[in-house]
């Protein structure tokens, strides 16, 4: 039997076994649609396999991560230096290296180093890639730019989300352009099967699911450039807010971007697996004199909910459609067709629940599902809630009825069998000094 395999010349298997590491410079697989191979397999030439490269790559990176706990390139360096981990969204993770508290106030005031390499990191290349993914998502991608990052998010038939991401669409070095769309960890294979199940037949979209030959580093805070800038070789004062670029990174090809999910100005890199724990190294001792701490999910989450930003499972749901959830900013009617349109459009005119923060006295935490009450009556229920380390009382980001979710309403919070008085403030209870 002939096994017909569309594999990059030159871009076979690359160190540890991974599928799309160019050999020569060790660099992450920005491959193009490369020539076709033919390899006799058993002698036998009875029938044709047809495999794509990028189907190959998919199947060989779900068996990395079918096992009980993923572990992403960082995973020894966590253990080595005294990390608490437990499992996140299939991975081992780390939770916290110190306190929760003195973590979030060192990526408030200095810098936080985040592992962010369990996110998936899935491209698409082909001339119908951007036609294709404006299907997809809910935010226009046709007149989306080279070096652009854009929030969005996909959504089934019914309107409700499935995952809300980033999309990048990068300039490659030999001229053209692709996407790379970062996914929360926890939906990544619901994200894959939605895209292997819509992905065009005719050919011109190439996807490949690259969560496990990239790491991803994440470096926030106010010292972040001071911190990044030193092993990049992009001039970092030129990437605007939500832009990205292919860039050196450490001497090696990487990518950075200036996104975030803290409320603070900061940086992603990605970067090839092999190349992770060297270049978080690198990136520790460069913010050495700077303030800059490894810091786990645990503060991940203080910072996100102070920023007033979703989580998914909490904010956003299948249940929740992006009007309740307070992100029509990132859904674009006019015409277009994606996937979940038409009942959005419906959606938009019926919105019977708003996403809302709430500020409650003393120090009890509100947790997710406890009832919000106004007036005697329940309108809502808690998504998330924790202590703030930066405003030092507790806050909670809640879905409450419509009419009752203007900021300075009064309500109380079931917390624990007590109702406990709060106020409706408007998001995000944190913002940053411009």
């Amino acid at each position: 039997m002939l096994a017909r395999l569309v594999l990059p010349l030159g871009r076979m298997l690359g160190p540890g076994g991974h599928i799309g590491t160019d050999l020569a410079t060790h660099e992450p697989a920005l491959w193009t649609p490369p020539r076709t191979m033919v390899v006799k397999v058993r002698g036998q030439l009875s029938a044709l396999l047809v495999v794509s490269h990028s189907r190959l790559r998919n199947l060989v990176n779900h068996l990395a991560l079918s096992a009980s706990q993923a572990k992403t390139p960082l995973f020894d360096w966590h253990q080595g230096h005294g990390a608490r981990m437990a499992e996140f969204a299939g991975w081992s993770m780390p939770i916290q290296y110190t306190s929760i508290v003195d973590e979030h106030t060192a990526t408030r005031t200095a810098a936080g180093l985040f592992d962010v390499s369990h996110m998936g990191r899935l491209r698409f290349d082909g001339e119908g890639a951007g036609a294709w993914l404006d299907s997809l998502l809910t935010r226009r991608v046709a007149d989306q730019q080279p070096g652009q990052v854009r929030y969005s998010l996909v959504t089934d038939e019914s309107g409700g989300i499935l995952d809300d991401v980033l999309l990048y669409r990068l300039a490659d070095a030999g001229g053209g352009s692709y996407y790379l769309l970062v996914v929360n960890a926890g939906n990544r294979e619901k994200i894959v099967s939605w895209i292997q199940r819509h992905l065009p037949d005719d050919g011109s979209v190439a996807f490949a699911d690259l969560t496990v030959d990239w790491g991803m580093i994440a470096v926030q805070g106010p010292r972040s450039h001071d911190i990044v800038a030193p092993i990049v070789e992009h001039r970092l004062a030129s990437l605007d807010y939500y832009c990205a670029v292919e860039t050196r990174i450490a001497g090696h090809g990487g990518i950075i971007s200036r996104t975030g999910y803290t409320g603070e100005d900061g940086f992603e890199l990605i970067l090839g697996a092999h190349m992770t724990t060297g270049v978080w190294q690198s990136l520790l001792d460069a913010g050495a004199d700077l303030g800059v701490v490894p810091a786990g999910l645990g503060c991940r989450d203080t910072l996100r909910l102070e920023a007033g930003m979703p989580l998914y499972g909490h904010e956003l749901s299948e249940e929740i459609n992006p009007y309740e959830a307070g992100l029509s900013f990132a859904v674009q009617l006019k015409d277009r067709s994606f996937l979940g349109r038409d009942a959005l459009a419906e959606a938009r005119e019926n919105v019977s629940r708003r996403r809302v923060g709430i500020q409650l006295g003393g120090r009890r935490v509100a947790r997710e599902g406890a009832a919000v009450t106004h007036g005697g009556e329940t309108i809502g229920t808690v998504t998330s809630g924790t202590f703030s380390p930066t405003l030092e009382r507790p806050i909670a980001m809640a879905l409450v009825a419509a009419d009752t979710c203007e900021p300075g309403t009064p309500v109380e919070v079931d917390i624990r069998g007590h109702a406990t008085a709060g106020e409706i403030v408007p998001l995000p209870f944190y913002r940053r000094a411009k």
